[in-house]
């Protein structure tokens, strides 16, 4: 009797949950109620993709090198603009160039929405603690989620191009710049905050001329983040049809083209130190960190 209770024991396992069912249904359900929606941002998001990649492809490669470079010069310095002249003179060496401008373009509208949604999410997550016990759990979802698992609710939604390339962008990379963003308004000096309120200022005043200035470096890194994450992202998207570095790569390495998939990942490579050299540029360029240079140097 013991060895049967202990054998029907050993097979006991959880009744199955079907969580898969649930979600399939809800997905049948979304498309079903918001398909036209769905349609409408997809062709959205390729319009603005390919507008953004035509302004960047319309004049000679030589020019965008030199706009590059000038860009460089003017957030970092010499050395980082001849760097930056040098490494897209590369890119067009390795016929890559236009694919790069398509990923850039890719990379840009991600980025920018995912900034539009991060930074005031992570305002709201530092000045409201139910908010925060709120999004830190989806947040937390967020980033530990692997990246090509986005693709698949994407590319169901909104089909195979640009659309689900710029959707499962925007939701891989949103994280660190809504925990940024709340990190460091969090850790503004309490006493300059209450100073600010004994004078009279309104709470979006002390947001806007207080809190959000002395944030700023930690802001300015979760955008350098998700700009990081936007371009290694957007390079996995070229599996469901997203133009650019991506799609070359995954051709070139489905087709076993060793040779091509070698010149147009260090093309990714180039373009990823380019842009996170510039955005660090710019959480330096900001007054704190200015402020702190100088104060280190006296």
């Amino acid at each position: 009797m013991s060895d049967g209770f202990l054998t029907s024991l050993n097979d006991w396992h959880m009744p199955r949950i079907p969580v898969g069912e649930w979600f399939s249904d809800g997905v049948d359900w979304l498309k079903d109620k918001l398909g036209v929606v769905f349609d409408a941002i997809s062709d959205g998001l390729d319009a603005t993709v390919n507008g953004f990649a035509e302004a960047l492809q319309w004049p000679p490669s030589w020019v965008m090198f030199l706009v590059f470079a000038l860009l460089a010069l003017w957030l970092r310095g010499w050395k980082f603009a001849i760097t930056a002249l040098i490494g897209f003179a590369l890119i067009d060496g390795l016929g890559a160039f236009d694919h790069a401008m398509q990923t850039l373009s890719l990379v840009l509208l991600a980025g920018v929405v995912a900034v539009v949604i991060a930074v005031p999410l992570g305002i709201l997550a530092a000045r409201n603690d139910t908010a925060s016990r709120v999004i830190k759990p989806v947040m937390d979802f967020l980033q530990t989620v692997p990246q090509f698992v986005y693709l698949i609710p994407a590319v169901i939604f909104f089909g195979i191009g640009v659309g689900p390339g710029v959707v499962a962008t925007v939701m891989f990379a949103l994280a660190p710049g809504v925990r940024l963003t709340e990190l460091g308004i969090r850790q503004v000096d309490k006493e300059m905050v209450e100073a600010g309120e004994s004078f009279g200022s309104s709470p979006g005043r002390t947001l806007r001329e207080i809190q959000l200035p002395l944030a700023m470096p930690s802001i300015m890194a979760g955008v350098n983040q998700i700009i990081m994450l936007s371009l290694s992202m957007v390079v996995i998207a070229g599996m469901v049809g997203a133009p650019g570095l991506g799609a070359q790569v995954f051709e070139a390495t489905t087709r076993l083209q060793l040779g091509a998939g070698f010149e147009y990942g260090l093309s990714v490579v180039i373009l990823a130190i380019y842009l996170d050299r510039l955005t660090a540029s710019l959480s330096d360029r900001s007054a704190v960190s200015r402020a702190h240079k100088l104060t280190g140097k006296a």
